[in-house]
């Protein structure tokens, strides 16, 4: 198979002359005389331009026959940044094959989720990244193995179906191809496993501004569902196989230990992608901060928190549920309300943490409650039934599977819902990198230049509100 097309050679050698490490994730290089392929970062000696082939992702090069390098371990990349803030097909169907759709549902059910034919849609991530669902799923699952290897205690048997492989077989073939070795040969002496925990060390392109990040997220934490201790956020999910729990260490520049407290092995992948989602890591710090700095009012906020995040989310339907909540109130009162609902219908789940007990509840289930019992005006409470119900039945879908302008105009069909609650789910559960909430009362009182900012307004945005 050949490299991606849309590629330029010469401008990405130069990037590999270069051994630039923010070009990681965005592309990746191929040998043809060593049969390996690295990041452009890898310190290996440069190979002649006439040996190499680029790849827009790592399942690309894996198709083609190339293993992944030992040295500057590529298939370990953080995912493109483009992927994570486009809204076009490959990139919505990226980011559903990283949470395991293709491993839950099949290529049929991605393909259902997009709104395409099976075909059509292989067809369309072949020719824009190189390969088609089924290779892109396997590589994921190849990465989530070798973590797994090398990082924790399991039985190799047990990482074969916890990483998504339909059986040992396939899982020792596919481990071998793509690295070169069997799976035993890649475990460590060391383990991160602690009392059926999996630690493992979550990449993210630098800079990174966890404590800002932290802030933000502590102010807004849910009591049962979120506890900030330190430097520590923990809270509930719910994954497909059952509820889960995390641990993020957000005081490190350039990664995030992470723990994971599962029910069930097989939503490690999964519970990895929702963790990336709300700490933003796949973003470009580097060409955000430098677009927004030319600006000379964001200049100086810039400098004093580089690689600022947006905190994403681990499940748009309650991120949504969360901006109805905080319609004109302060986040204080809004975080009141939410510990009151999350009480009543959450489910219960304590997964040793202190001050964790439950998990937000499911849009399913507050779209069967009594809107009254929301201790909200009516007409906020109708507006949470209409959309708890829309989501519940697919009507909206909030997993980034869907087109951003499309999910918008659906939100603002539900009376009770406005431009401000609109963007803040675009900005948050969307990941939408280009909205500026101008109805904001924080944002009313700077001087915005929407046109300057864009297309980061997103960034903007935080900076506003962290610099207020």
């Amino acid at each position: 198979m050949p490299a991606t097309t849309d590629l330029d050679h010469e401008s990405c050698y130069r990037a590999v002359r270069s051994r630039d490490v923010r070009f990681d994730g965005v592309f990746w290089t191929a040998v043809a005389t060593t049969g390996i392929y690295c990041r452009p970062s890898c310190p290996a000696r440069t190979p002649a331009p006439g040996n190499v082939t680029f790849h827009a992702t790592a399942a690309s090069a894996q198709q083609a026959g190339f293993r992944a390098c030992k040295r500057c371990r590529p298939d370990a990349t953080p995912g493109s940044p483009d992927w994570d803030v486009t809204a076009d097909i490959a990139g919505r169907a990226m980011r559903m094959i990283s949470d395991g759709v293709v491993d839950r549902e099949g290529v049929t059910g991605l393909a259902d989720h997009l709104g395409y034919s099976s075909r059509h849609l292989n067809r369309l991530l072949t020719t824009q990244l190189g390969a088609g669902p089924l290779a892109l799923a396997r590589a994921h699952r190849a990465h989530t193995a070798r973590t797994l290897i090398e990082t924790t205690a399991l039985p190799i048997s047990e990482i074969a179906f916890a990483s998504g492989f339909d059986s040992i077989r396939q899982f020792n073939t596919t481990i071998q191809q793509v690295y070169g070795t069997a799976p035993t040969q890649l475990r460590g002496t060391t383990t991160a496993e602690v009392h059926g925990r999996i630690g493992l060390r979550i990449p993210v392109r630098q800079p990174f501004a966890g404590p800002d990040l932290l802030t933000f997220l502590a102010a807004r934490a849910i009591p049962g569902v979120e506890v900030v201790s330190g430097q520590l956020y923990r809270r509930t999910l719910a994954l497909p196989h059952g509820p889960a729990a995390i641990q993020l260490d957000l005081s490190r520049p350039d990664h995030v230990p992470a723990v994971f407290a599962l029910t069930d092995p097989r939503d490690l992948s999964p519970a990895v992608e929702r963790t990336r989602r709300l700490l933003d890591a796949d973003a470009d710090p580097v060409a955000i901060d430098d677009a927004l700095s030319i600006d000379p009012f964001l200049a100086p906020l810039v400098a004093s928190r580089p690689g600022l995040r947006v905190p994403g989310q681990v499940d748009g339907d309650e991120i949504a549920v969360r901006a109805v909540l905080g319609q004109q109130v302060s986040v204080a009162g809004a975080r009141t309300t939410a510990a009151r609902l999350v009480s009543r219908y959450g489910e219960e789940f304590r997964p040793g943490w202190p001050g964790l007990t439950h998990v937000f509840p499911t849009s399913a289930t507050l779209s069967e409650s009594d809107p009254t019992t929301f201790a909200i005006p009516a007409s906020r409470a109708t507006a949470l039934s209409a959309l708890t119900r829309a989501l519940a039945n697919n009507d909206i879908r909030l997993d980034r599977s869907a087109d951003r302008t499309e999910t918008r105009a659906a939100l603002l069909d539900i009376t009770g819902i406005g431009p401000w609650t609109a963007d803040y789910i675009a900005l948050r559960a969307l990941g939408d990198p280009d909205i500026l909430l101008v109805t904001d009362l924080v944002t009313r009182r700077f001087p915005v230049r929407q046109e300057k900012w864009s297309p980061w307004r997103s960034y903007a945005q935080l900076h506003l509100w962290t610099g207020a």
